[in-house]
């Protein structure tokens, strides 16, 4: 999953994109409401982590100016303002939710994985896919009862195709839902990665889950 971290503070920007780098999601930033925006129209991300305070244009007029124009990423406020009136304005506004500084990163990625969960809906955290079973919120895979170990990146990757399950999703969705712009879009890293997945989640099992369309992408599951 792809996040876009605006925060003008940049001890904190730093701290919460390492963090969430760590916990394998493709993360860019912006240190004000103007970059913020920009990165936010010209790209498709799951979810904004979004603070108030900014230079430029304000966290509420940014998020104003998404939902205006249709933009469906998660956002969720990350302020110092405690007030009751702040929190309506933001979650009226349109955001998914509200996370007041100072906080503890482990209810941050919480907050994250739950605004994500509701733009891919599924049944409670699990999502299942014939023997696969994947826990979105302890971040674990299983097949046939046996548990899978995989990295952050690779969990990512598998994450994202189960929500998508049953559609063929291309090489450049992929790109633009888990790598950030640090990354070579040259480079042929999703297919590394899938081949990494169908290795620890295909080769053992007679069923195949990963497909491969040639020239046009993957699907997890029967593709539609």
């Amino acid at each position: 999953m792809r996040v876009l971290v605006v925060e003008d503070y940049a001890p904190l920007a730093r701290s919460v994109q390492q963090g969430l780098r760590e916990a394998g999601y493709a993360v860019d930033g912006a240190s004000d409401g103007e970059e913020g925006l920009a990165l936010a129209e010209s790209t498709p991300y799951d979810a904004v982590v979004l603070d108030l305070m900014l230079p430029r244009i304000d966290g509420l007029t940014v998020l104003a100016r998404l939902r205006a124009r249709g933009h469906g990423a998660a956002v969720l406020i990350l302020t110092a303002r405690d007030g009751v009136s702040d929190r309506v304005k933001g979650l009226d506004g349109g955001a998914d939710d509200y996370l007041l500084k100072p906080f503890a990163f482990e209810e941050l990625l919480a907050r994250l994985r739950a605004v994500i969960r509701r733009r891919y809906p599924a049944s409670g955290n699990t999502i299942r896919i014939a023997d696969l079973e994947i826990d979105t919120a302890a971040r674990s895979v299983r097949r046939a009862g046996e548990g899978i170990t995989l990295s952050g990146r690779e969990y990512a990757l598998l994450e994202y195709l189960a929500r998508r399950r049953g559609q063929i999703v291309t090489r450049s969705e992929i790109w633009d839902h888990l790598y950030d712009f640090a990354a070579d879009p040259s480079s042929n890293v999703v297919d590394v990665y899938v081949g990494y997945l169908r290795r620890k989640v295909d080769q053992a099992h007679a069923v195949k889950l990963l497909k491969t369309h040639r020239g046009i992408g993957y699907s997890l599951g029967d593709a539609e």
